[in-house]
């Protein structure tokens, strides 16, 4: 018997590929009873099965008090190249995700998702691509991994109205940094 009920690797993470080749969302498999639920939200093995990175050497937080806040859209350049896994663990938040690839058949493409504290959604967000969020309620937090550690040196971003991208945020940005503001057009 496993500590999770008897139950095998592999029933705890479903991974559903999206259009951005090599990004996931994740939904955690619950398995309930009458105290609750339980479910896994990292396993290195079920990454390693569908040929995802598993490395993980940081584990960060992010707390927004407003509705409205946007982060991003941020990444680092090589060799600082880094995947990145987004949890919302309190509140709710729009993620997106950009294709910065040059190669991929997806370049420049971006893709959506509402991540929040009932759905328990993850994104899996491969090297090479950039990743913001805005905030859609007040007092949200997320918890990300990251397979790289920061280095500041290395950090970039594409700025949040960027024609390149055409991201169609769900409401108004209410407060952002003035470095997420005033990044350059990417195909400047």
């Amino acid at each position: 018997m496993t500590p999770f009920g008897g139950k095998n690797r592999g029933d705890y993470m479903v991974f559903h590929k999206t259009s951005l080749e090599g990004a996931y969302i994740i939904e955690v498999e619950k398995h309930e009873d009458e105290r609750g639920f339980f479910s896994r939200l990292w396993c290195k093995d079920e990454f390693e099965t569908h040929g995802l990175n598993s490395k993980v050497v940081q584990t960060n937080i992010g707390f927004s008090k407003k509705t409205g806040t946007l982060r991003g859209l941020h990444y680092q350049v090589p060799p600082y190249e880094e995947v990145k896994v987004v949890r919302c663990t309190m509140g709710a938040i729009y993620d997106v995700i950009v294709d910065l690839r040059p190669d991929s058949p997806t370049y420049n493409q971006c893709i959506s998702v509402e991540l929040n504290c009932e759905n328990r959604k993850m994104i899996y967000v491969p090297e090479g691509f950039a990743q913001g969020y805005m905030t859609l309620v007040d007092n949200t937090e997320i918890c990300y991994t990251t397979s790289q550690f920061y280095a500041p040196k290395h950090a970039r971003g594409v700025r949040f109205d960027d024609p390149a991208f055409s991201i169609q945020w769900p409401i108004d940005v209410s407060v952002i940094s003035d470095a997420d503001k005033n990044w350059p057009d990417y195909l400047a």
